[in-house]
């Protein structure tokens, strides 16, 4: 089975100081290196200062949810991961998966009810927390994530 392309990053911006667009294999041991670059080349470029923990984790959440849930941990797909530092926008992140997507109204609270012991369904609510803004595209493939 051959895999559609993956559409090039476009942001709307021409005045990014930084324009990253990786693709990377559906492996979680892929997560920890990719993450590490990106940070350290956002902390080296001064994208959303003093916001970096944040920004850490809620890209570690999405790519290990593109991973597990969109790929379904097979290594002959791909995940990319696009990134745009921009001085008055703050940092922008798109992570996109060759998945089917899911509704992300559909997702319960992992802070109400029974769901509370859950043991899974905490990334989506943590990325809500921790970026300014996030919408999902492509019917849930793709996860927008702008920290200002």
């Amino acid at each position: 089975m051959t895999s559609k392309p993956m559409p090039s990053c476009e942001f709307n911006s021409r005045e990014l100081l930084l324009r990253l667009d990786i693709l990377v294999a559906a492996e979680i041991d892929a997560i920890g290196p990719l993450v590490e670059r990106v940070m350290e080349i956002a902390r080296d470029m001064k994208c959303s200062e003093g916001k970096e923990f944040e920004i850490e984790m809620a890209l570690r959440e999405a790519l290990a949810n593109a991973i597990v849930h969109g790929a379904k941990h097979d290594p002959s797909k791909h995940v990319q991961l696009c990134v745009g530092c921009d001085e008055s926008r703050g940092m922008l992140i798109i992570v996109r998966d060759p998945g089917e997507g899911f509704d992300p109204q559909s997702v319960p609270s992992p802070v109400m009810g029974q769901n509370v012991f859950s043991e899974h369904g905490r990334g989506i609510y943590l990325i809500n927390q921790l970026m300014d803004e996030v919408r999902f595209e492509r019917g849930g493939t793709e996860i927008h994530m702008k920290k200002s």
